[in-house]
């Protein structure tokens, strides 16, 4: 159970601020949260999990990914404790933002097979188009052939599939026709209804226009069009806007039979809990770094407890709004630098090298927050990991 929370503890650091000043920072008391889920959920939840990196490759990390394999499932393993699915090879691993295909399908194969040995536990995979260089796209069809090359590759594991936006399709659909065309055409195909995710160009520049239009109205309308008439074939869609309203505008409109999967960063603890007409389920990347906190409260939403759901994961919000603020597609250095802190890990190295996109002020604050949230599971680790790395930033404890 959940211990109550004290006003501080007795841990401090030096932490600078946004007006170039170094301010002692004293910690709250943590708070603890079960390390696996007792009873049944009536959300369905998913982290989309990050890849854990191999510091001690031989490598050029602006060039070729190495993972460290063992931390990376055992990480999943500890979602899957927790309850939760695991949403594999998602832009949150860095997929087509540092992880290539061949690396990606590696690991669902190894994820898939983790899960089988964890008695079936629940993971969906992404299957997309990034094979498929956009320069090399000269039509819709190669984006159906890139579609179902990657659908079959998942498939063959015995993954299910996660549909991901594609870049080339971005590119080259020129408005609902084209779109309507190649999902049909790939939905047509699975083996297992998928979940299609339609992800922002605030996540991913090179989706703009998805759909086939700039106007998300209409984008919307397509993307309606298109997962309605193939209902049979759709599990859920998870949208990556970050527009509460526009979710559970779609989330009304959508076949009684499909899900809409939150992928809403700044408002999932309001769209998970829902309103008299619905709600939604979870496909959230913040799931990652704070799924002991989620887990929590999914049980106590499930036992009816929605002031106990709201008092656990209404105080995550801020950091997640931190953690994905503009330029949103840094956010991954946010969830893997809080896999640090918390012990997941023993580095703060990213593939990409992208743990350098963000600054030591947006990381200090993220600390603040963390620990406001009583998302600090070892509250003096990630004290003593906070100071060496403002040490290397040059700020001394």
């Amino acid at each position: 159970m959940n211990k109550p929370v004290l006003p501080m503890s007795s841990l401090s650091l030096k932490l600078p601020t946004a007006d170039r000043s170094i301010e002692t920072y004293r910690l709250a008391a943590s708070r603890t949260f079960p390390a696996k889920l007792a009873g049944a959920l009536n959300r369905v939840a998913f982290s989309a999990a990050h890849v854990v990196a191999d510091p001690l490759a031989d490598n050029d990390p602006w060039l070729s990914s190495a993972i460290d394999w063992d931390r990376t499932i055992a990480f999943r393993e500890h979602v899957w404790d927790l309850g939760l699915g695991v949403a594999e090879a998602m832009d949150t691993a860095q997929r087509g933002m540092g992880l290539d295909w061949p690396t990606s399908l590696e690991l669902i194969q190894r994820s898939v097979k983790a899960a089988k040995a964890k008695g079936n536990a629940l993971v969906f995979s992404g299957a997309g188009t990034d094979h498929l260089a956009v320069e090399d796209a000269t039509s819709v069809d190669d984006v159906i052939r890139a579609y179902e090359e990657q659908v079959e590759a998942v498939e063959k594991t015995g993954g299910r599939i996660i549909l991901m936006a594609s870049r080339a399709l971005a590119k080259l659909g020129r408005g609902a026709d084209d779109y309507a065309k190649v999902y049909g055409r790939v939905l047509g195909q699975v083996r297992e209804p998928v979940i299609i995710h339609w992800l922002g160009d605030m996540f991913d520049p090179a989706l703009a226009g998805y759909w086939g239009t700039h106007d998300l109205d209409k984008a919307m309308d397509t993307a309606v069009d298109i997962i309605n008439a193939n209902a049979a074939k759709v599990d859920g869609v998870k949208v990556s806007l970050l527009d509460k309203q526009r979710e559970i505008d779609m989330r009304r409109r959508l076949d009684k039979s499909v899900k809409m999967y939150t992928g809403d960063d700044f408002n999932y603890a309001e769209l998970i809990a829902g309103d008299d007409h619905g709600f939604s389920h979870a496909l959230l990347g913040i799931f990652d770094a704070i799924a002991p906190a989620a887990s929590y409260a999914l049980s106590r939403l499930a036992a009816g407890d929605a002031a106990g759901f709201h008092d656990v994961l209404g105080p995550t919000v801020p950091l997640s709004r931190h953690i994905f603020r503009a330029p949103t597609r840094f956010y991954k250095t946010g969830i893997v630098f809080m896999a640090w802190l918390n012990g997941h890990q023993d580095h703060f190295t990213m593939v990409g090298g992208q743990e350098s996109t963000r600054s030591t002020l947006h990381l200090a604050e993220l600390f603040r927050l963390a620990d406001q949230a009583g998302l600090l599971s070892n509250p003096e680790l990630a004290t003593r990991r906070m100071k060496t790395l403002l040490a290397i930033r040059g700020i001394e404890a």
